[in-house]
């Protein structure tokens, strides 16, 4: 570990022991809190990233569909768009857990192939309150320099839920340096100390685009949204990721 990625733990550390008692009262008093997205922002700038948001605007009941490069995602698309995400029910470490609770994360079951139809019900349910609701459709981290296969089973969710829900294709653009911090078949802490650790600041663009039609079935409205987002970061749409199909 070098000197930098000390100090940005240790920013990290302090932010979280202010704003950590801060969520916590709030919610107590009031029943919720809007520290969460703050917190995630802050982090985001401790860590480096220099965040800007462009694009539609986002109304109530929305479903983000977006491409996946790093953990960063999460500190800089909910910092930006105060959304919720959707998540794989063990995220490891008891307190990264908590952390993501404080957040209205939404967990489902990947192996629990049976029940995609009760996890998109979960995600409509999320739908239905005040946050957007972002969905990695990768279904992992990708290396920056292409995208995976998006998967649509999800994307189902939009059509079970009470309100009237859009569907956006959001871009995380890291530019140059999407390939240097993509978590991408190197362990994760070694991932994250070398973010940690970076120099410089990283400019990362947040672009919402228009809605999807919604006339599509959901695999339509996946391969919809792979093409905007592939078009909106100059990577061709056909066939080229490594990884074939989808579940």
């Amino acid at each position: 570990m070098n000197a930098r990625a000390a100090r940005r733990i240790a920013g990290l550390f302090l932010l979280f022991g202010v704003m950590g008692p801060l969520h916590v009262v709030t919610k107590l008093l009031l029943g919720r809190s809007l520290w969460p997205p703050r917190f995630l922002a802050a982090a985001a700038w401790i860590v480096g990233a220099r965040v800007r948001l462009d694009g539609a605007a986002i109304h109530s009941h929305a479903l983000l569909v977006s491409n996946h490069v790093s953990w960063l995602d999460i500190l800089v698309l909910s910092g930006a768009t105060n959304c919720a995400f959707v998540s794989k029910d063990a995220l490891g470490h008891p307190f990264i857990h908590w952390l993501a609770d404080q957040n209205a994360t939404v967990y489902v079951k990947r192996a629990h192939v049976k029940g995609a139809k009760d996890q998109a019900i979960a995600i409509a349910k999320a739908l239905e309150g005040s946050k957007p609701v972002a969905l990695f459709p990768e279904g992992t981290t990708g290396p920056g320099t292409h995208l995976l296969p998006f998967r649509p089973t999800l994307l189902e969710a939009a059509n079970f839920a009470a309100k009237d829900v859009a569907i956006y294709p959001v871009v995380l653009d890291y530019g140059r340096a999407a390939a240097e911090i993509a978590w991408w078949h190197e362990p994760g802490k070694l991932n994250v100390l070398k973010l940690l650790g970076r120099p410089g600041n990283l400019p990362v663009t947040v672009h919402v685009l228009e809605p999807l039609d919604r006339s599509g079935d959901r695999k339509q409205l996946a391969s919809q949204a792979r093409e905007a987002i592939g078009q909106r970061l100059g990577l061709t749409s056909a066939d080229h990721s490594p990884i074939g199909g989808e579940k």
